[in-house]
C-alpha cells in the first residue's frame, strides 16, 4: 500500500482575530484564532502543519511561521510563540498581541506530518487503520515541542494502540511549553505515553537527562531509553544542530530515512533567519545588460520578469517584484511555502529543508533558494 501525499492547498492569507492569548512560559505564548464557518474548509489541517502570520509591525510587514500545536478542531487555530532574542515579531506577539486583534493567517502548509495516517481532518478511523499497532517517538527542543503536541494527541486519541515518547530539551523546568498538557497526557495515557526532559542547565538525578544533547548523550538515549529497533516513525523538530545530529546517528543505526519525520527552525547558519535577502530585495535590471529571464504560472495567470545575471537574483524575489501576491512565509529554506515546479531552465538549489526527495526528484524546487543557471527559467507555482 502506498503512503498518501499531501495534497498541497493554495497557498492564502484571510483576515482572523484572536480569540485567545494563554502564557505558556516566562516567554511564550499560545495564540488562538478564530475561524469562521465559511473558512473552515480552507482551515483543514493535518497535525504537524503550521500557519503563516502576517502582521504590520513599526511600519514593516512581518512574516513568521508557527506550528500548529493542538489537535485539529473546526473552529479554531492554535499556534505557540516563543520570544527569540531580537525577534521582532516573537517579541511583539508575547508582549503586546491582545484577544480581539486581528492579523492575516495563511491556510495551513507543511509536510512535517505523520506517513501513518492520511490527511483528511479528524479522520479517526483512517488514522487508526493506517497506524495500526505503531510505536512513534519524537525529539524536540524547547519549541519544536508545538508540532509534536499535536501529532501526539492525535495518534493517542485515535489509535488505541499506538505509543508516544518524547525526549524533550530543554534549558531548564521553567522553558518547558506545554508542562500541563504533557502531564494531562502521562495521567490519560499512562501505559502508552512517556516524555523524558532533558535539562540542560539544570542537575537531574539521573545525569543522562542533564546537559546538552550531543553525540555521546544521543547514543546513551537510544541504547538505554528507546528502543530504535521497535520505532515505526521518528518526529525531530528544534535547531539545525540537533536535528542533523539525530539524523545522521538514525542514519549510522540503519534506520530508513522515510521513516524520519523532521523539521527545523531555522538552518543555523551565519546569517540565517526570515529573508535571507531573497525577499524585497530591490533589484534594477539594465534593458542592455546581461539578464536571465524568469517566467512563472500563479493562480492561471503567467508573468515574466528580467533578472540581471550578476544581482544572482532568487527566483522567489524576481517574482515578487512583479506579483507582490507570490506565496511565502520564512524565504530560508526551511518552510516550504514558496515550493513550485520547474517547466523549464536550469537551476541551482542552494538549500533545501522542506521537500522530499521525490518531490525535488520531480522538479519542485524552494524559489525563495534557486536561482537561474542558463538564459531563462520557467516555473508553475500551480503545480
Amino acid at each position: 500500500m502506498t503512503t498518501p501525499t499531501l495534497t498541497k492547498p493554495k497557498a492564502k492569507f484571510n483576515a482572523l482575530t484572536v480569540s485567545e492569548v494563554r502564557r505558556l512560559t516566562d516567554d511564550s505564548v499560545e495564540v488562538s484564532f478564530e475561524v469562521p464557518e465559511e473558512l473552515q474548509a480552507d482551515y483543514d489541517y493535518v497535525p504537524g502543519q503550521y500557519v503563516a502570520l502576517r502582521a504590520e509591525i513599526e511600519g514593516t510587514e512581518i512574516r513568521r511561521s508557527y506550528s500548529i500545536c493542538d489537535i485539529p478542531r473546526p473552529g479554531t487555530i492554535r499556534v505557540a510563540v516563543k520570544k527569540n532574542l531580537g525577534g521582532l515579531f516573537s517579541t511583539w506577539a508575547n508582549e503586546t498581541l491582545q484577544v480581539g486583534d486581528t492579523l492575516e493567517v495563511m491556510n495551513p502548509q507543511g509536510a512535517f506530518t505523520s506517513r501513518t495516517h492520511v490527511t483528511s481532518l479528524n479522520d479517526a478511523d483512517a488514522i487508526a487503520e493506517k497506524a495500526g499497532n505503531a510505536n512513534l517517538v519524537a525529539i524536540a527542543a524547547g519549541s519544536g515541542i508545538t508540532p509534536i503536541m499535536a501529532i501526539a494527541q492525535t495518534v493517542l486519541a485515535e489509535n488505541p494502540q499506538a505509543t508516544f515518547e518524547i525526549v524533550y530539551a530543554n534549558k531548564g523546568g521553567a522553558d518547558v511549553m506545554f508542562a500541563e498538557e504533557i502531564g494531562d497526557l502521562k495521567d490519560k495515557y499512562p501505559s502508552r505515553f512517556a516524555v523524558h526532559h532533558v535539562l540542560s542547565r539544570e542537575q537531574r538525578v539521573n545525569p543522562l537527562f542533564s546537559g546538552r544533547i550531543d553525540d555521546e548523550k544521543l547514543a546513551l538515549l537510544l541504547d538505554k531509553v528507546l528502543q530504535t529497533s521497535t520505532i515505526k516513525e521518528w518526529f525531530l523538530c528544534g535547531p539545525f544542530e540537533l536535528v542533523q545530529l539525530c539524523r545522521d546517528e538514525l542514519d549510522g543505526r540503519g534506520v530508513d530515512a522515510q521513516d524520519v519525520r523532521f523539521e527545523l527552525f531555522t538552518t543555523g547558519k551565519p546569517g540565517d533567519g526570515p529573508g535571507q535577502g531573497n525577499t524585497g530585495r530591490p533589484v534594477i535590471t539594465d534593458p542592455e545588460g546581461d539578464n536571465i529571464t524568469i517566467s512563472f504560472t500563479l493562480d492561471g495567470l503567467s508573468g515574466s520578469i528580467d533578472s540581471p545575471v550578476s544581482a544572482k537574483e532568487s527566483v522567489l524575489n524576481a517574482a515578487l517584484r512583479v506579483r507582490p501576491d507570490v506565496p511565502f512565509a520564512c524565504a530560508g529554506g526551511v518552510c516550504g511555502t514558496c515550493r513550485a515546479k520547474v517547466v523549464e531552465g536550469e537551476y541551482e538549489m542552494d538549500e533545501n529543508y522542506a521537500l522530499e526527495a521525490d518531490e525535488v526528484a520531480a522538479g519542485y524546487v524552494l524559489t525563495c533558494q534557486t536561482r537561474p543557471t542558463g538564459d531563462s527559467l520557467v516555473v508553475d507555482y500551480d503545480a
